[in-house]
């Protein structure tokens, strides 16, 4: 009588890793479709909201004005809960070397995630961390020694993976992202390390030289970067229709449920004016230095990425100013029309419920995506050249593969199509777009690209290099009361409730500056 176990539920102990591995790397890639896409995409002012219709629509995310512990709490709260389960992967019983290829994806699902704690908040729990009723109050860790042992991590996956220990379990179908093919794991351990290395691209010193040796070895066993990944990192459960758990979890957030009912985010959600320019290629005339790069060149992915509306004699994506009002500059009343997310995305070419729908199941969940691979080649071959290779090829390919994911054609009879060779061929001769120019206006435009590509896909990440490069041009709603985003987040209620001891007690207005609170990586 003193058990109280449910009969019906798994014993702990048989939860092996097998039964773990799909569940925690699909709820960790919830977290990516929920809010850390909405705040990506709000940061990198590419989405606006629909303020011709409905007012007080993200008041926070435009004004700035309260960038505090609950502001986006859910990055933190939700990327822990789901690392958690990793952690049970690598510390399972393996004396056998059973559960090598498990522990090997797991640790490299470890350090992406956890790299986007150190990134968004600096220093963490860790050490301490992920030991449930042993440890309630971790202490926190300097976010330096957090990416050390991250990259150690990585290096540890793939010592497993080369291994290839023959008693070693094949995943499979329980492996969610590859079905088991450890040659894309590695590659994928090979790229989340060089994302980690060129974030350290401005430190000095002892950390430099630690970089650099690092570069040094990754360029040697990828070939100067020829064995990185040569395919979007994808997550697929099995999505479908049958009910909105079910559904890609993108999908479900901001287009359509199950039923289909279109939810609050798709009827509310616009293009900012911002983005609208970039992908029309400027025919809003905008005076603003920052955009001529972009005349005269329309973006394929735009009619993909949002609905066109046609305004003032053109058929484009019309977007908002963030913090705009209905009849303020950036949100004229002449055409009230705006331009609503599109399935496109998915690859969708109806803009259906069902089409929508579909699509997105059929490609699930973009992880980390072709494109983004290929830009971190291009900024690898453009800053260490003599260990990384083939700048602009890396460049045009990850053109390619964002246009290709959307199903946007490579090529076509028709010479006013918009294709990927006429985008590519048309912003060859424009700095800070295309790959011409000096070295800073070639930086510029893989940002530029970055942005473009990660845009819908996975923006928090291209806010990070935001904040790291300092590109593209960003700027900030009409009504911000900071002159910038944040270089940081609030550390989360959560931690404040239950981890008091420990956290530091970080004001808002401090990760509005650059201080010993930012990221290491950042802080000159």
């Amino acid at each position: 009588m003193d058990i109280n176990e449910n009969p019906n539920d798994i014993h702990a102990e048989n939860i092996t890793p097998e039964l773990l591995f799909p569940g925690a790397v699909a709820q960790s890639y919830r977290a990516q479709a929920g809010d850390m896409m909405q705040f990506g995409n709000l940061m990198m002012n590419s989405w606006a909201g629909d303020v011709y219709h409905y007012g007080g629509l993200y008041p926070n995310e435009f004004s700035l004005s309260a960038v505090n512990s609950q502001f986006y709490d859910g990055i933190w709260d939700n990327i822990y809960q789901n690392v958690n389960n990793f952690v049970v992967i690598e510390k399972y019983p393996n004396a056998n070397h059973v559960q090598d290829k498990y522990v090997a994806m797991a640790k490299i699902m470890k350090a992406f995630y956890m790299q986007y704690i150190v990134d968004l908040y600096g220093n963490a729990p860790y050490s301490e961390a992920f030991k449930g009723q042993a440890n309630l109050a971790p202490k926190y860790d300097k976010d330096i020694d957090i990416y050390k042992s991250l990259i150690s991590n990585l290096d540890e996956a793939v010592a497993l993976i080369n291994a290839n220990d023959a008693d070693a379990a094949n995943p499979g179908a329980k492996d969610i992202i590859f079905a088991g093919d450890m040659s894309k794991w590695k590659a994928f351990a090979y790229t989340v390390k060089l994302r980690f290395l060129l974030r350290m691209s401005k430190v000095t010193g002892e950390l430099a030289t630690y970089r650099d040796a690092q570069l040094a070895s990754l360029s040697m066993a990828t070939s100067s970067g020829a064995e990185l990944l040569t395919v979007d990192v994808i997550e697929n459960p099995g999505y479908s229709t049958a009910n909105n758990d079910k559904l890609n979890p993108v999908a479900f957030n901001y287009f359509y449920n199950s039923t289909p009912t279109e939810v609050t985010n798709h009827i509310v959600l616009t293009s900012s004016e911002h983005l609208a320019i970039a992908l029309n290629g400027n025919v809003e005339n905008s005076s603003v230095a920052e955009y001529q790069k972009f005349n005269g060149v329309t973006d394929p992915r735009g009619p993909r990425l949002f609905t066109r509306v046609n305004y003032n004699g053109s058929l484009r994506v019309k977007g908002v100013r963030q913090g705009a009002t209905s009849g303020q500059p950036g949100a004229p009343t002449d055409n009230q029309s705006v331009s609503k997310l599109f399935g496109g995305i998915f690859g969708a070419t109806s803009g259906s419920a069902g089409a929508t729908l579909t699509a997105a199941n059929a490609k699930g969940g973009v992880v980390m995506s072709l494109a983004e691979t290929k830009l971190l080649l291009a900024e690898a071959s453009l800053k260490y050249p003599s260990l990384f290779t083939g700048g602009q090829a890396s460049f045009n390919a990850a053109i390619t593969a964002s246009c290709a994911w959307m199903n946007i054609p490579q090529t076509s009879a028709n010479p006013a199509a918009l294709t990927i060779d006429r985008y590519i061929s048309e912003i060859s001769g424009k700095a800070g777009l295309g790959w011409t120019g000096t070295d800073m206006q070639k930086m510029e435009a893989i940002m530029t690209q970055k942005w473009l590509a990660l845009t819908n896909v996975n923006p928090t990440e291209m806010y990070i290099e935001y904040n790291r490069t300092n590109l593209p041009y960003n700027p900030v709603a009409v009504n911000a009361v900071k002159p910038r985003r944040p270089y940081r987040l609030v550390y989360p209620n959560s931690e404040f409730a239950t981890n008091s001891a420990n956290v530091p007690n970080i004001a808002s207005d401090v990760v509005f500056t650059k201080n010993q609170y930012t990221p290491f990586w950042n802080q000159n």
